[in-house]
């Protein structure tokens, strides 16, 4: 290990003394930070990916350019052999190089740290999945690194090196490609994904740290390493010797291993789930439900071989999470996976439970040609069943498969009604509500206006809803409403404060009758609007000359969780429209769940809507806002449950589509009135960035250029240094011999 450490040391060495090293890493860092702050700032995501994203492209030169000289110029200059004639293996001598040249990919890396760092400063975003996103990069570093000495193993050209090793990096990263998969045999395609860096690296990325990608990355690394060992070795050997033959047999049986450990490596199971929320493992939720089940819930996937590469590598995590369910069920959940393709009587019970193939596009003889395929999934239980005809989406696939088995095992309903009148909306005008929780609760409506308006009560309902009222509700819709919570009832009041004029920006004030009430409750509805100048959502500024400007709108805020507490568990941020501030006046019963940034503004309802406005504000105007709360009676008092949510057009198809932790909030908000909590423990792993949260543009502006700018200068310093100090190095080590 000594002698391996010494070759890394000399390695390292070499390349701080050379003025080559330092400009690969200042333009390396240039290039991936510029790339990398241009995508973060115009999406407003606290979010590493875009930077990692674009790392196996960037890696692909950089490495190469960075490893291409480390045995060819050893060979070209005759020192080679010198070394080989050292107490020293040939072993020995490609673990230190591999060693020495991955410090420095690893250092070069070092230098888009503190990006990261501003970046969880300024934001909440999750350290863990940092984590995981440089564990993957430390691993694709590695491997590109054995492979640019394997190339360079087998040249005296520096050139030629970097050649071999840049296209077959860019061949590892191609292979993965959707537009090139989708030219390949479904059978090539398939395997070659597997052997691809995008899939490996991408799963990582993410937050996890899977056995199946480490394994991949390591015994790719080993491999090349293994060959680069043989390349050296053999200059050592005739031909015709049995070491020789022995040391080509073992290259190729090692090659075969490599190949047949990823291809099959699907099977195996183990991974590391880095993220704060452990987004990728089964929630306490799921398997609470799994433990309760007193039946068999049987599971069927059915999915063709011949599927696009998209779908792949989606039904990789399908299967895992699958397998998972099955784990922690203790043998209530059976799982079985069919092929429709080449089972009749599967493709019959396919079609039976309504799960037909879908339609892909593949390329074949330079045409594009439509190939079918299953990819859908059926659950029965007793005399019920649950179909999912397409798996169109995996980030909410344990919700929807728990939430389907509670339905199935649970026997009662709860009740959730809409209030009727008052230009409220309804089930119909939130899509996906009825998705996402149709299957557990009964869904209705009830009108409660007038003498005729029907009484309610805690037991003939578990949630009421007042979705948007733009008309004034009467007195004794009030009165029933409040004698409704009072006897213990839940509800849910999604305020609307203005209505939308369209002839002109400034809207009309709405008043709905209500605030005299939550009032009472703690609650004070200003009627002013909220605008947020730092977090908010984009609009259409409409054409300007030959291009449509995209700017920001503050009156669509962008929140974030202003407590914790079970309905915000794990969702980052929900976009608001237009909504009302709400004041707290009782903090021991009212719990704000969403808020602005500092620079949270109001504005009086009818003043001016317009985007093309300018949205200055004195420092004493701005502020932290609150846009909903949750009250919770006292225990022992007999009132039930509230949530006042300043604003109903969050629930409009735009906004859910722009953002779907909008949905995933309401659902949770009626699962936790209805005292549902497992349930919103399941749902609650938004796995969407968090927004940036900036003081001021001051440090918006810092951590860019601080970074951008700064942190390469610093290595152009270090370099300045040790280039120009090597001469006066060498002269006080001449001086010191001689003496």
């Amino acid at each position: 290990m000594r002698r391996i450490w010494t070759v890394a040391r000399h390695e390292v060495r070499g390349y701080f003394d050379q003025p080559t090293a330092y400009v690969l890493v200042v333009a390396f860092l240039g290039i991936s930070l510029f790339l990398g702050f241009r995508n973060m700032y115009a999406s407003n995501l606290a979010s590493m990916r875009p930077l990692f994203d674009l790392l196996p492209i960037l890696f692909a030169v950089f490495v190469p350019a960075a490893t291409m000289r480390t045995l060819a110029e050893e060979r070209r200059g005759g020192t080679l052999e010198w070394l080989m004639a050292q107490p020293i293996s040939e072993a020995e001598v490609i673990a230190g190089k591999f060693l020495g040249n991955w410090i420095f990919v690893l250092i070069a890396l070092a230098g888009t740290v503190p990006t990261a760092i501003g970046m969880l400063m300024a934001s909440e975003a999750d350290p863990g999945i940092v984590t995981a996103q440089y564990v993957g990069a430390a691993l694709l570093a590695g491997q590109l690194v054995a492979i640019g000495i394997w190339a360079s193993s087998m040249t005296r050209n520096q050139i030629t090196a970097f050649i071999i090793a840049a296209a077959l990096s860019f061949v590892l990263f191609l292979i993965g490609v959707p537009v090139v998969q989708i030219g390949l045999p479904p059978a090539l395609s398939g395997a070659l994904a597997r052997l691809s860096v995008v899939s490996h690296f991408e799963n990582v990325a993410r937050g996890v740290v899977d056995l199946r990608d480490v394994l991949y990355f390591v015994s790719t690394t080993a491999l090349f390493l293994v060959l680069a060992v043989g390349a050296v070795s053999r200059e050592r050997l005739s031909h015709i010797r049995p070491e020789f033959k022995r040391l080509r047999l073992g290259s190729a049986i090692f090659i075969v291993l490599v190949l047949m450990a990823n291809l099959l490596g699907s099977y195996i199971r183990g991974r590391l789930d880095l993220t704060a929320e452990n987004l990728y493992t089964l929630s306490e939720g799921t398997e609470d439900l799994l433990g309760e089940i007193d039946d068999v819930v049987q599971i069927k996937l059915y999915a063709s071989a011949e599927l696009p590469p998209e779908i792949q590598i989606q039904l990789r995590d399908v299967r895992d999470l699958l397998a998972d369910m099955r784990a922690a069920s203790g043998g209530g959940v059976v799982v079985s996976e069919l092929n429709p393709d080449d089972d009749e009587d599967a493709a019959s019970e396919a079609s039976a439970f309504g799960i037909f193939p879908i339609e892909f596009n593949v390329l074949r003889d330079d045409e594009f040609q439509i190939r079918r395929g299953y990819y859908g999934l059926a659950m029965t239980y007793a005399d019920d069943e649950e179909v999912m005809p397409l798996i169109a989406r995996t980030d909410d696939l344990e919700f929807r498969l728990a939430s389907a088995i509670y339905r199935m095992t649970t026997e009662t309903r709860p009740k959730v009604n809409f209030v009727e009148g008052f230009d409220t909306k309804g089930l119909d005008d939130i899509p996906g509500l009825r998705e996402s929780l149709g299957d557990r609760y009964e869904i209705g409506s009830v009108a409660i206006a007038g003498e005729s308006g029907s009484v309610i009560s805690g037991d003939s309902m578990a949630v009421l809803i007042v979705a948007g009222a733009t008309a004034t509700l009467d007195s004794l819709a009030v009165q029933r409403i409040e004698e409704y919570v009072d006897q213990g009832g839940a509800a849910l009041f999604l305020m609307e404060s203005i209505l939308l004029n369209p002839q002109t920006p400034n809207p009309l004030p709405v008043r709905s009758g209500l605030e005299s009430m939550l009032s009472d409750r703690g609650v004070e509805l200003s009627g002013s609007l909220v605008a947020d100048l730092q977090s908010s959502e984009n609009v259409s500024m409409g054409r300007q000359g030959l291009f449509n400007v995209i700017a920001r709108y503050p009156l669509w805020p962008i929140a974030i969780p202003a407590s914790d507490h079970a309905i915000t568990s794990g969702i980052n941020a929900v976009t608001f429209a237009w909504a009302a501030q709400l004041e707290i006046t009782d903090t021991t019963q009212v719990t704000p769940l969403w808020q602005t940034t500092p620079s949270g503004i109001t504005r009086a309802p009818m003043e001016s809507i317009a985007p093309d406005q300018e949205w200055a504000a004195t420092p004493d105007q701005l502020g932290v806002r609150t846009l909903a709360v949750a009250l919770t009676p006292d225990e022992g008092e007999t009132r039930g449950r509230i949530i006042v949510v300043g604003d109903a057009t969050f629930t409009e198809f735009q906004f859910l589509q722009g953002n779907p932790s909008n949905l995933i909030f309401l659902a949770n908000t009626i699962d936790w009135l209805a005292q549902d909590e497992s349930l919103i423990r399941i749902r609650s792993q938004d796995r969407t960035p968090p927004t940036f949260i900036f003081a001021s543009d001051y440090g918006k502006l810092m951590l860019k250029w601080v970074n951008l700018v700064g942190i390469p200068l610093l290595f152009v310093l270090i370099g300045v240094y040790r280039v120009t100090g090597r001469k006066r190095r060498a002269e006080s080590r001449w001086k010191e011999v001689v003496a």
